[in-house]
């Protein structure tokens, strides 16, 4: 199937280094508000998560950004899934937030960190109850023989409960993300995007060296 034709051009704005927060942390808050703001875009916190395996092959996901702070962009997930498999082996990984109905992209590239479990329980009480039972049933990323299976273990577990409470599973928590580099990618037309770049730097008074890209 050819493609070569498939393009449209960017045209909703530009992005100006007078513009920029010298903060990436601030400048994402406000990137993050608009793009939640945004009808549009029904799910502003689906990120791409991109490990890399000891053999050196990297893999992707989509995963959900539960909350962030200056520390640093945290999401959950089983400790025995590929991805925590291999963040445990490579702590350094790619976070990407594609908001195309706003032409923009962010890409955060850091190392990745477990958090307190304390943290993990404060969120996972958060959960609707289903979704806390279904961590206990999914041995994520594992060989899983039918759909029915699945099912099966969901309801046992649902019916062993009860009206009880969901304790926090052992194997399963949060990850943040501390950002070593931020780029904000903002779609211009004729593919002369605006790209900027922010590093860590001791030098820089806000801690952060900003440089503008080719696109």
């Amino acid at each position: 199937m050819d493609l070569s034709q498939f393009r449209r051009d960017y045209l909703l704005g530009g992005l100006s280094r007078k513009d920029l927060n010298p903060d990436p942390q601030k400048q994402f808050s406000l990137w993050f508000e608009q793009a939640r703001n945004t009808t549009a875009i029904p799910d502003p916190t689906a990120m791409t998560l991109a490990t890399v395996g000891p053999n050196g092959q990297p893999s992707q996901r989509t995963v959900l950004l539960k909350y962030y702070d200056e520390k640093g962009y945290v999401f959950f997930t089983n400790f025995e899934s590929r991805k925590a498999r291999e963040m445990k082996e490579n702590s350094r990984v790619s976070l990407l937030f594609v908001w195309l109905d706003l032409e923009r992209q962010v890409q955060i590239n850091g190392i990745s960190e477990r958090i307190s479990t304390a943290e993990s329980a404060k969120y996972f009480m958060t959960r609707p109850k289903e979704s806390q039972i279904a961590a206990w049933v999914s041995s994520q990323s594992h060989t899983l023989s039918s759909r029915q299976i699945l099912l099966q273990k969901f309801q046992e577990m649902k019916t062993k409960i009860g009206e009880g409470k969901v304790p926090l599973p052992s194997f399963w928590g949060g990850y943040r993300v501390v950002p070593e580099e931020i780029e904000f990618w903002q779609g211009r037309k004729s593919r002369l995007h605006d790209r900027f770049l922010y590093t860590r730097s001791d030098s820089a008074p806000s801690g952060w060296a900003i440089e503008r890209l080719a696109p």
